[in-house]
Formats: C-alpha cells, sequence, structure tokens
C-alpha cells in the first residue's frame, strides 16, 4: 500500500510537470520558467531523480541565456545517470534527447568539439529509440546538428531539438 501511495506522488509531480510545460508550449516563457523553478525547490536537489531530470530538461528551454540552459541540461543528465537500471521508470530512451540538447547548447556557446561529443552520444545512444513520432523526430534532429557542423548545413541557431516528451 506506501508503494502505490509513492507511485501516486511521482506520478502526481510528472503531471504538474506536464501542466507547466503545457503553459511553455502555450507561449507563456517566464511563467513557466517561474513555475518550473517553484517545482525545483520543492524536489529539491536530492529529490527524486526522473522529476530532476524531467523538469531541469524542460527548464532548460526556458532560459534567456545559453549558459543557463547549458546548466539545466547538464542537470537533466546528471539526474538521469542516477536511475537505476532496473528501474523500472528508466529514461534509455531519453538519453539522445539529453546529449541532443547539450550538443545544440554547445553549438550555441561556440564549443564545437564538445557539440560534437554529445551529439556522438546522441546518436550512438538513439539505438534505444522507439521507431515512431519520436524516435524519427530525435533521429532527424541529430541527422540536422550532424550537417550543420560539418558545415554543408544552416550555420544558424535552428531547430535542432528534438520534441521534447516526459518518459512515461
Amino acid at each position: 500500500m506506501a508503494e502505490r501511495r509513492e507511485q501516486t506522488a511521482l506520478d502526481e509531480m510528472l503531471t504538474r510537470i506536464g501542466q507547466v510545460v503545457m503553459l511553455h508550449h502555450g507561449g507563456d516563457r517566464e511563467e513557466a520558467r517561474s513555475r518550473f523553478l517553484d517545482l525545483w525547490a520543492e524536489i529539491g536537489e536530492d529529490g527524486d531523480a526522473l522529476h530532476r531530470c524531467t523538469l531541469a530538461h524542460y527548464l532548460a528551454d526556458t532560459q534567456d541565456d545559453p549558459e543557463d540552459e547549458l546548466a539545466w541540461d547538464l542537470r537533466a543528465l546528471s539526474a538521469a545517470r542516477e536511475l537505476p537500471d532496473g528501474d523500472p521508470r528508466g529514461v534509455p530512451g531519453f538519453f539522445p534527447s539529453l546529449h541532443l540538447n547539450l550538443a545544440a547548447d554547445y553549438v550555441k556557446l561556440g564549443r564545437p568539439e564538445a557539440a560534437r561529443t554529445h551529439l556522438g552520444h546522441a546518436r550512438t545512444a538513439a539505438g534505444a529509440l522507439a521507431d515512431d513520432g519520436y524516435g524519427a523526430g530525435v533521429r532527424a534532429a541529430i541527422a540536422r546538428l550532424e550537417t550543420s557542423l560539418r558545415g554543408t548545413g544552416p550555420a544558424d541557431d535552428g531547430p535542432w531539438g528534438p520534441p521534447r516528451q516526459r518518459p512515461s
């Protein structure tokens, strides 16, 4: 019974994060950032790793400064790595997106070698993705950023990132 209550609390937090994601996608970036930060304070630095990963992953998108975006994306990756291999909430399909976002962050910061490193991790981790719309979107974003880093694609801060999706 206690395990079921804990799972319900975990699901509720992911629902709350999802509600703020919808607010952000609706165009209210400032309010979304504020609410995400409130949730971060509630979860805490030592809170559930899946919550921290998911929240930091989305919070990165609300940042104005590329250095801040990088810091949140690094927190997301660090939290994802804390999930034990046998955890049924594990996020192996999330790693390609996490690394892809880090690669894009490093491109924005003019650090192409770091971008290539994370892009390689994204490409390797993409094998865990399902053959669905999300997987196809992430793979396409990886290919776009690879092309851009080779100098044959657009030189702007194009839409490299995949659609962010909360892990199931």
